[in-house]
């Protein structure tokens, strides 16, 4: 449990350093775009191979459908809601799609509600953080995957957020605190994803891997790679298959 919950830190972590690279460094809209496809790469990968490969053996079919299914449901759901409670400049993108046309940028409608942007940054570490618990209690390297996908994942996700909440009118101060508070929650769900699934049935392993892996994926189409390409333009294709590759390498090397 003690490690669950530090690898959770750790892949939480990502998103801090990347708020202080995007609030305090000069970063290009092209390199956070081929970062954030990179990242996506990465997760589609580990998601593919080891989290759904995983719950399949344990729990079959209908364990894994069910589960995937209800994580892109849950996902698509909860950031309907938030978004449409105003926390959708959580990421830069996501939140300038969301605002282009209603608002202008000296508006104070721009500024999102904190709540949201609190609510909409832990609907989006906490499906990968408890895959990681829920991973270490499957065994066979899968938590240690998923820590490396998701900690390279959550680096531009944490340049995009620092940035996105930078230009609803956050402080500093409060995107550190919003990201502090992501990490925290990242090892905690890490830490209880790993203790109360550690002794569950194959097919509640099953369907609680495929939920984080459907939340994933629904993320990754939502968010990270509409940003990417708008970012970075056509070539962060490439990107995103280089970021696959060497999570599949990675994934066969440690199994």
């Amino acid at each position: 449990m003690i490690t669950a919950g530090v690898y959770g830190l750790i892949g939480g972590a990502a998103l801090f350093i990347g708020a202080l690279i995007g609030l305090y460094l000069e970063v290009s809209r092209r390199v956070v775009g081929a970062v954030m496809a990179f990242g996506s790469g990465v997760l589609i990968s580990a998601l593919t191979f080891d989290l759904m490969e995983k719950a399949y053996q344990l729990g079959g079919f209908d364990s894994v459908s069910f589960g995937f299914i209800a994580g892109a449901v849950l996902f698509v759901g909860g950031d309907y809601l938030i978004d449409r409670g105003g926390g959708y400049f959580r990421k830069r993108g996501h939140g300038m799609r969301h605002a282009a046309g209603k608002v202008t940028s000296g508006s104070s409608q721009l500024v999102g509600s904190g709540s949201a942007i609190l609510l909409g940054a832990l609907l989006d570490g906490i499906p990968e953080s408890a895959a990681i618990g829920v991973g270490l209690a499957a065994g066979k390297g899968v938590g240690l995957i998923m820590l490396v996908a998701v900690f390279l994942s959550n680096l531009p996700e944490g340049i995009s957020g620092a940035l996105g909440m930078k230009e609803s009118g956050r402080s500093r101060g409060y995107v550190m605190a919003v990201w502090g508070a992501t990490i925290a929650m990242s090892g905690v769900a890490a830490a209880l994803g790993y203790s109360f699934l550690g002794h569950a049935s194959g097919d509640t392993v099953a369907a609680t891997l495929a939920l984080a892996a459907g939340a994933i994926l629904a993320m990754i189409a939502d968010t990270m790679m509409p940003e990417a390409f708008e970012e970075g333009g056509r070539f962060v294709a490439l990107v995103t298959v280089a970021g696959f590759l060497l999570a599949f390498v990675v994934s066969h090397l440690a199994g």
